[in-house]
């Protein structure tokens, strides 16, 4: 190893020391006991509301409602994934399932996908996360596609966030199909839940619901679903640097350079999760969301010291910067040699 590697490698120590140093790598329990209570209170509410509501046009809006329950439990799933609410594992993976179970997403189908991305982000030939059968982000990928995907990797800025109305969709295919994978762990537990999950939704739709009410509220409920999910995981990458085999970066470059931070203040917080602060989540995945947005002080101005780029935009922007690097990507297929970022 190089001298200028190891003093790389020696970087990330140094950041760890003064974020432990500063307490943010302890837990936060009671954070995450009244933000659990208040998220399973609000969608206790919910189904009251559904009951006596009605079979009535107007549970449109109660199924905008439970879009965005099942992103803020799909954030506290993740949050468990992380062991961000307790030290040990088993505390934090009943938390999971518990939550995977709400939302009829498999929890260790997940767990499996995102560590492979938190391990390799933005890594052409590692991470799931950029390895997606709708969209392409590398002109390698593009050249790639052929048939109907090419011509949707022509226009997938375009196509982008109407392919999120079908993301809560392909969420549940992907949890059901992984269950019936060899090897998968705890079969029966993600089988059952999954059974329930679906048992008691369509009953709670189609007893109080007509038909035809019932499946337009799913269809919303689902679309919507989808669309804040990807809105929420979108911006952290997408459009970022892509890093392919053989590349040189240390694990903190690795992680700064391929993440996005977004501002916003608490809306921003409560709507994104802590996944706003995407770079901190990235160094320390196992810190508390609440500690994030302390930590990012600490680690802008560590990244500042180092000569190491920090990406952070606003809300809005991240969406344009997703959109160009897509549209870029798409260039050499409609015949435009667009450098993509």
């Amino acid at each position: 190893m190089t001298s200028t590697q190891t003093r790389q490698g020696s970087d990330f120590a140094e950041l760890s020391k003064l974020v432990k140093e500063a307490g943010l790598l302890d837990r936060r329990r009671k954070y995450y006991a009244v933000k659990i209570a208040l998220n399973l209170l609000a969608f206790a509410g919910g189904w009251v509301a559904f009951a006596h509501l009605g079979d009535s046009w107007w549970q449109l809006f109660i199924a905008a409602f439970f879009a965005m329950m099942f992103t803020q439990l799909s954030f506290i799933g993740h949050d468990a994934g992380h062991k961000q609410i307790f030290r040990g594992r088993k505390a934090n993976d009943i938390t999971g399932f518990v939550h995977g179970g709400l939302t009829g997403l498999s929890y260790g189908w997940w767990i499996g996908t995102h560590n492979r991305h938190h391990a390799n982000p933005n890594h052409e030939d590692e991470d799931p996360d950029v390895n997606l059968a709708a969209l392409v982000f590398t002109k390698a990928q593009g050249a790639e596609r052929r048939g109907f995907l090419r011509w949707m990797a022509k226009y997938q800025a375009f196509l982008f966030f109407p392919l999120l109305l079908l993301e809560g969709l392909n969420l549940h295919v992907s949890s059901v199909t992984a269950i019936f994978q060899r090897g998968f762990k705890r079969r029966k537990i993600e089988s059952a839940l999954m059974l329930a999950h679906v048992a008691a939704y369509l009953t709670a739709v189609f007893v109080v619901l007509s038909p035809g009410v019932g499946f337009v509220f799913i269809a919303v409920h689902q679309c919507l679903w989808g669309v804040y999910m990807g809105c929420s995981f979108a911006p952290n990458h997408k459009g970022m640097p892509t890093l392919s085999a053989g590349h040189k970066l240390d694990f903190l470059r690795k992680q700064v350079l391929t993440s996005r931070n977004v501002r916003g203040g608490p809306v921003v917080d409560f709507a994104l999760g802590g996944l706003n602060y995407q770079i901190e989540h990235h160094l320390f995945p196992n810190m508390a969301r609440p500690n994030l947005k302390h930590a990012q002080v600490i680690v802008r101005e560590f990244c500042a010291k180092h000569g190491i780029d920090y990406a952070q935009c606003g809300w809005a922007a991240s969406y344009g910067y997703v959109l160009r690097h897509l549209h870029a990507v798409g260039a050499p297929l409609r015949g435009h040699p667009v450098a993509a970022r």
